[in-house]
Formats: C-alpha cells, structure tokens, sequence
C-alpha cells in the first residue's frame, strides 16, 4: 500500500490524511489548525488553497463541500505528534518556517513516490476514491459517504461508485448468509420444514422454518 512505503517522508502525515478522509489535494494543503479540534476527534473542511500565478490562494469552500468529518484514534495521534513538532504554527501541514506546501509539489511528489515504490500508475487524488471504496467496504451507507467526500448530491456519490456497488452488495449477501447459517447450526437447528401457506389475493409464499433438535 502507499502509505507503507512513504511512513517515512516528510508528508507521509498531509498523504495519510487525505487517504483516511478523502481530502481533495486544495483541501488537505489548506487545512489549519483552527479546523482541527483534537478533543473532539474532529477535523472541519472550510477551505480549499489553490494556485494562481505561482501564489497560493486561499478560496472557501461552497456550502455543499463545507463539512466536518470525524477522526479515527490512529489519525488524531498523528496530528497531535504534529502539533507538538510546530506548537506556533497556523498550516497542520508546512515546511520551512511554517510555510504551507504547494499544491503542484504535492501532488508531483506522490507521483515519485507512487512509482519508486513500483505501484500501478495512480494519481493524488485516487486517494480520494480510495477512501470512498474503502468507506462503502466497512459497510457505511452512501450517505455516509456522500458526507465524507463534501458531495452536493448523493446522486453524485451513487453515479461516482457504482461499479463498487454491485461487488460490495454481493459481498454483504455472502456475509448475511454466513451470519445465518453460522446462527443457526451454532443453535443446533437446521432447517427441516418448508411451509407453504394456500394462495392469498393471487400470491403464494413459502416460509423457512428452523426447528431446533
């Protein structure tokens, strides 16, 4: 994985951010402190910094993309080891005397990165996708996901990750049905019985009765 292989480099913790959360490159590099509120395990996305002319510039983020995400513990140790390393300091992610990180370095680094560790072709912000996948596989509704990734609309996050769904879905039925049968034999049942009610309204049902030993 990715972030295996750079734990080392210098923005190993902006690339580990951005991977669990499915930040946008403008928004990870324009996180700051005041965004982050560690107590809580809450990280907020306000804003996006982008360059023009050479120059960074801070733009705010439309309603739509505006959000706070929570924080798993792996992630907020990481920011609080950061914190303590710049106590002063504005940019969560810097260089140089407090210096924000320029987006196009970013994401020219990862590509280094990505291919001196001999990993397929991918870009900064197939870690955005990645947390999404990552996010439908631990079993979190799209909502959920539409509210990570700063979507305007669920239609968005649906029509984005369809190709995930059908797998994920044939996932979740392989589990309901291990769960099922894994609850019933450990029970000692087992399903001997087919009842089949007389037709009601045109429709016939038939229902699965487990009858334990």
């Amino acid at each position: 994985m990715f972030l295996d292989q750079v734990r080392d480099h210098q923005l190993y913790p902006l690339y580990h951010v951005a991977a669990l959360l499915g930040l946008r490159r403008g928004e990870a590099v324009g996180l700051r402190w005041c965004d982050v509120d560690l107590a809580n395990r809450t990280l907020s996305v306000v804003r996006q910094l982008v360059e023009r002319d050479g120059r960074g510039v801070c733009l705010p983020k439309t309603d739509a993309s505006c959000r706070t995400v929570a924080l798993d513990r792996g992630t907020t140790a990481l920011l609080r080891r950061l914190a303590r390393q710049d106590p002063s300091g504005d940019w969560v992610f810097s260089h140089g005397g407090g210096r924000s990180w320029s987006p196009s370095y970013v994401s020219r680094t990862f590509r280094v990165l990505a291919s001196e560790a001999d990993l397929p072709p991918i870009r900064f912000h197939d870690l955005r996708h990645g947390a999404a996948t990552l996010s439908l596989a631990a079993g979190n509704e799209l909502r959920v996901v539409q509210a990570l990734l700063g979507h305007s609309s669920i239609v968005l996050t649906a029509d984005t990750y369809t190709s995930v769904l059908p797998c994920l879905a044939q996932q979740a039925a392989d589990a309901t049905a291990a769960l099922v049968r894994r609850a019933g034999y450990q029970r000692g049942a087992k399903i001997n019985k087919v009842v089949v009610p007389r037709q009601r309204s045109g429709s016939s049902r038939a229902q699965l009765v487990a009858v334990g030993n």
